[in-house]
């Protein structure tokens, strides 16, 4: 059973900038599609960008384009981090890390939120105006 460890998120002020970290265990492969999604209350969960641990493909949400970006630990390439700078009020959620085996044929930026098997605890962001 895969588990997904999160860490990072936090307080910040609007133009700070924080990291979330999400490590995957417990799974015998390597090659995952890894993402991260956001909910606000009352809204549906919404992803904000997406990798693919074998090689490294990634997307963004057109909403954090240019201000969030994926890395990967070179020691262990399904622990994956989020660097966000100049984050904006409307970045405040619920952040939530999820992962899944690849499809054949199935981009990971095209994998729908009911898609994915395995999800974090989430963590929360903060960003005060």
């Amino acid at each position: 059973q895969v588990q997904l460890m999160e860490s990072g998120g936090g307080s910040v002020q609007a133009g700070g900038s924080l990291r979330l970290s999400c490590a995957a265990s417990g799974g015998t492969d390597t090659t995952y599609c890894m993402a991260w999604f956001r909910q606000v209350p009352g809204k549906e969960r919404e992803r904000v960008a997406s990798i693919y641990t074998y090689g490294g493909g990634r997307s963004y949400a057109d909403s954090v384009k240019g201000r969030f970006t994926w890395s990967q630990d070179i020691a262990k390439s399904t622990t994956v981090h989020l660097d966000m700078v100049r984050l904006k009020p409307e970045d405040a959620a619920a952040y939530f890390c999820a992962a899944r085996r690849p499809i054949i044929g199935v981009p990971c930026h095209d994998l729908q939120l009911r898609q994915y098997d395995y999800w974090g605890q989430g963590t929360q962001v903060i960003v005060s105006s």
